[in-house]
């Protein structure tokens, strides 16, 4: 369980919410919606938003735009994380990490056990830094980002929770 530090400081962060779908719209995008409103009720500032359909190219053009821009810290992406043949958000993504994030596909799993069972194997939600932007990818139910935000998202990017977070860390992603 996280603890907050008394004395830490809330630092805003500049948060992309990408939402890859063939058929969803910006009027019943749910997830899309639930981590935008999660994310500026915590206090972070939501610095861009799109759907993306599930396209391998036109999703790593968006993500690479977003690397690149100095305004974003994070990118939150919700979608294409299956099985199925349209699922392809690892195989466009994961090639432009610098370092993967590893603990949180196995922490989101494991937090998903109890809400779905077994059916948390079909999930391929992933994380990782490029250019030092912190990426989070998770499937596309609302459930399913609701797990995600309480459970892990929520808590690394707030600059109070200790024993540590990305929040803190960020400044020193691009070290030598």
């Amino acid at each position: 369980m996280s603890r907050t530090a008394k004395d830490a400081q809330f630092v805003p962060l500049r948060v992309a919410v990408i939402t890859i779908s063939d058929s969803r719209t910006r009027s019943d995008d749910g997830s899309g919606d639930y981590l935008s409103d999660s994310l500026m009720t915590e206090g972070h500032r939501i610095a861009h938003r799109e759907i993306v359909k599930d396209d391998k190219y036109a999703l790593r053009a968006v993500f690479s735009a977003l690397i690149a821009d100095d305004d974003v810290d994070v990118i939150v992406s919700t979608g294409s994380t299956g099985l199925t043949g349209r699922d392809i958000a690892p195989e466009a993504i994961e090639p432009l990490f610098d370092k993967a994030i590893d603990g949180f596909g196995e922490l989101f799993r494991a937090a998903s056990l109890t809400d779905i069972g077994a059916a948390t194997i079909q999930s391929r939600a992933f994380a990782g830094l490029a250019n030092a932007t912190v990426i989070f990818c998770m499937p596309g139910s609302p459930g399913a980002c609701r797990t995600a935000w309480e459970v892990v998202i929520r808590p690394q990017l707030d600059a109070r929770t200790r024993p540590c977070n990305l929040a803190n860390l960020m400044p020193r992603f691009k070290e030598i």
